[in-house]
């Protein structure tokens, strides 16, 4: 282990952690689905909502987390999403006392923004942290604590609340006990050993570096198209992964499986054996353009073969489409802020606006769940993985000359 590389350790440990709750906080989705369709009975396009909820906020507040970013810096930034967070879930309990829907969803959505801030914050932290072909890598390596976090979201709250016997106040005190928790790690976090990390070209100071002279030609953060496209590659990617891991659970509950809560373990660890192919791979066997490339052409495959098999076989693949979907994420997150210089801050915002593919893309797959069927609703992946492997080849090479 080089120098570099053992400073990095203690960062990249606290920032795994942080990957980690917003795992868990994203996998409470997964959870609630099916636990609001019996709790509020509503349809399941109705019950998808919980996601629309969580991912409409990523929209609203990703250019204000720019902002914030920017004025108080990484660190910062972090510090004040676990506190939105913790408000966030804190409104859970109000809700479930008062039985309103509209307020659990409201609740969701201010835990979202707080979700928005720490994403942004997180993943180009992690990206600008050590060698920009190895970015790719070091994001896997952290989604490994987030989708380990996302499926224990749903173990943890089954010892709260049973999926085959809802009552909505069961959510009362878990939720107390999570917002708890978030405020004491976020002034944990404001004493921890996170330095303040900048973008190549990002320093304002710096005029001559090819980056910089790029970055400085342009006045707005539009004249990047490919951080545009990439805004787009990120939509349909986090749409087609929580589709994955927000439908598992439901699948099994509807083919009326033994445990329907403990399926989204097939996504997750789908998706961790991914990461860790990710983190083995690149960039020293293949580049992060290609592990999307090969990614794209493997998830259209396994989503033709969940629509054609038996529903009993084809729930199990629903748990292999998490492989395909691991290192999207991770690679196109660091080619679409390549080169961005003095930017960098503002575009990993537009980024996180590209979230909001988790509110419609999982919206639209209840919508022809409820009205076809739950095989047939995963052709909504296939579109999305046609414009990332659109992306890997040509999107984000895309540079203008002013």
């Amino acid at each position: 282990m080089t120098t570099t590389q053992k400073t990095l350790v203690v960062p990249l440990m606290l920032i795994g952690s942080m990957f980690g709750v917003l795992g868990f906080a994203l996998g409470m989705n997964a959870f609630f689905i099916p636990f609001v369709k019996d709790a509020f009975d509503i349809s399941i396009t109705m019950s998808y909502l919980v996601m629309t909820a969580t991912f409409a906020s990523f929209v609203v507040f990703g250019i204000p987390s720019g902002v914030i970013i920017k004025k108080f810096g990484y660190k910062g930034g972090m510090i004040i999403a676990f506190i939105i967070m913790a408000v966030g879930f804190y409104l859970i309990a109000p809700a479930a006392k008062l039985i309103s829907f509209p307020l659990f969803l409201l609740a969701l959505f201010v835990s979202g923004m707080g979700q928005t801030l720490l994403t942004g914050a997180v993943n180009t932290y992690v990206a600008i942290l050590g060698p920009e072909d190895s970015a790719a890598a070091r994001i896997a390596g952290m989604g490994i604590c987030s989708k380990t976090f996302y499926a224990l979201a749903s173990l943890l709250l089954s010892f709260f609340m049973d999926l085959s016997d809802v009552h909505l106040e069961d959510t009362i005190l878990p939720f107390y006990i999570i917002s708890g928790v978030l405020v004491v790690m976020g002034v944990l976090y404001y004493f921890a050993p996170l330095p303040e990390v900048k973008a190549v070209g990002e320093d304002e100071e710096d005029t001559v570096s090819e980056v910089s002279a790029y970055a400085n030609s342009k006045t707005s953060i539009f004249q990047f198209p490919h951080l545009l496209l990439g805004v787009l590659a990120i939509f349909f990617d986090v749409g087609v992964e929580y589709i994955a891991l927000g439908s598992i659970n439901d699948y099994a509950s509807i083919l009326d499986l033994a445990s329907p809560q403990n399926y989204v373990w097939f996504v997750s660890v789908g998706m961790i054996i991914g990461y860790l192919l990710g983190v083995f791979f690149i960039p020293k066997y293949v580049s992060q353009r290609t592990a999307l490339f090969v990614s794209t052409i493997v998830a259209i495959i396994v989503t033709i073969a969940i629509m054609v098999f038996p529903d009993n076989i084809s729930i199990y693949l629903v748990g292999v489409l998490g492989l395909a979907n691991a290192m999207m994420w991770p690679a196109i997150w660091p080619m679409a802020i390549a080169d961005l210089g003095k930017f960098t801050k503002m575009g990993s915002s537009f980024l996180v606006t590209g979230l909001i593919g988790g509110a419609f893309l999982p919206l639209a797959f209840g919508y022809i769940a409820d009205v076809v069927s739950y095989q047939i609703a995963y052709s909504v992946c296939i579109p999305a993985y046609v414009f990332i492997m659109y992306f890997a080849l040509w999107g984000s090479k895309i540079r203008t000359k002013n």
